[in-house]
């Protein structure tokens, strides 16, 4: 059963900030981080409704009060637009640090021109959705009327948003002057959906037209025929909500890889990425890479087998011990170049064999190349010497493993 989770973080001037994390049934499918309009606040019932529909999708969502609004602390009066995109950054991090990366950005009006420009600042989000979004933060000027004139003459004014009281500095306007999004869409590179009523009194339809045209693809456009700019009917924000759930799930159901594990020097850690079936980091010596298994047998296919990996270990130790012996005997190589194949095959003359059982054993077979001005006798001598790599030693003695479940 969905529910519902207050918490609270620290935003971006210090103050803590008052959310709520709606939980769906079961394992999240995904995360995100819902950002309300302006002088709004996290229980409007668009954010309401939006984020506990997602939920019922299996989003987990945060929705939080921006600074001063709300439950949260902190003078509004002292914040604007690139304050309200540091606190929603603010947001997406604690998301991270106590759940999981958030993959959506989800605004309403502002709070969508928020997430466009907070997103090129998230480098795991997967998609960003906006709904009624201004084309340029300088559009919430057209709420304070008449008002403008005195902030600007004597620095401050009290202006009335919804019928509640706001007090604006000018230090507001200067700010949101400076933010143009569609600037910031051709550099983007995230999918966006634009959600949109035509019919928006409030934040007319043409801002959605220039943000589409300045956004770069994959963008797509929904419109909410009929919906106010509050979203104030039930099924407009139901509506909304499935939309950006189903609009949402081809970009972030694509499986996102776990951190990859520390290792102690010494030690080599291979641990599943949860990305995909077989796939694994491989971390040693501060290094990190990836094997895997091919999609032929059920993998990913991004990165090396197990055994092409033994292949590569024979083939770097063998290049190694080769370059070594030569610089020892200051023999002119310009370059080595080892190629290693690994097959099974049947062992009919193996001393270990049980008669009547069928037995295979691994071969590798190996090819040197090596570049440089050398007799028979020298590439002989090399030959002789690449059986004596270390690898080349362990692979041909006894081996023991020892295995124990920590």
């Amino acid at each position: 059963m969905a529910r519902t989770e207050r918490v609270e973080f620290t935003g971006s001037q210090g103050d803590r900030l008052a959310a709520r994390m709606e939980w769906p049934a079961g394992t999240p499918r995904a995360y995100a981080v819902f950002a309300h309009c302006f002088s709004c606040s996290k229980d409007i019932f668009a954010a309401n409704r939006i984020a506990r529909q997602l939920a019922a999708h299996g989003y987990a969502v945060l929705r939080f009060d921006f600074t001063g609004l709300g439950h949260s602390e902190g003078d509004f009066a002292n914040t604007n637009f690139s304050s309200n995109v540091e606190d929603l950054l603010a947001a997406a991090r604690f998301v991270e640090s106590e759940y999981a990366p958030p993959d959506l950005l989800i605004g309403h009006s502002l709070g969508g021109a928020a997430v466009i420009a907070a997103a090129s600042a998230l480098p795991g989000i997967r998609a960003v959705a906006t709904l009624g979004a201004p084309s340029d933060a300088a559009h919430v000027a057209h709420q304070f009327g008449d008002s403008i004139d005195k902030i600007e003459d004597e620095g401050i004014a009290e202006v009335s948003l919804g019928g509640r009281p706001f007090t604006i500095k000018r230090q507001f306007l200067e700010d949101i002057q400076g933010h143009t999004l569609e600037d910031t869409l051709a550099n983007l590179r995230k999918p966006l959906l634009i959600a949109h009523s035509p019919t928006d009194a409030t934040v007319g339809i043409d801002n959605a037209s220039r943000l589409f045209l300045a956004a770069k693809h994959p963008k797509s456009f929904v419109s909410l025929d009929g919906a106010d700019h509050l979203l104030t009917r039930e099924e407009d924000a139901v509506f909304a909500a499935d939309i950006i759930a189903s609009w949402a799930q081809k970009y972030v159901d694509a499986p996102r890889r776990r951190p990859a594990p520390k290792a102690k020097p010494g030690v080599v850690i291979v641990s599943e990425t949860g990305a995909g079936k077989y796939e694994n980091w491989i971390v040693a010596n501060g290094h990190v890479s990836l094997a895997g298994e091919p999609p032929s047998v059920g993998g990913t296919g991004n990165g090396p087998t197990p055994y092409d990996l033994l292949s590569a270990s024979l083939g770097a130790c063998t290049s190694m011990t080769l370059r070594m012996y030569a610089d020892r005997k200051a023999w002119p190589i310009d370059d080595i170049l080892v190629e290693v194949t690994h097959a099974k095959d049947h062992a009919a003359d193996c001393e270990a064999c049980v008669e009547g059982q069928d037995v295979k054993v691994d071969i590798f077979e190996r090819t040197i190349r090596v570049k440089g001005a050398l007799d028979e006798e020298q590439r002989g001598r090399l030959l002789e010497i690449a059986d004596k790599c270390p690898v080349h030693k362990s692979l041909h003695s006894p081996v023991v493993v020892r295995t124990r479940l920590a």
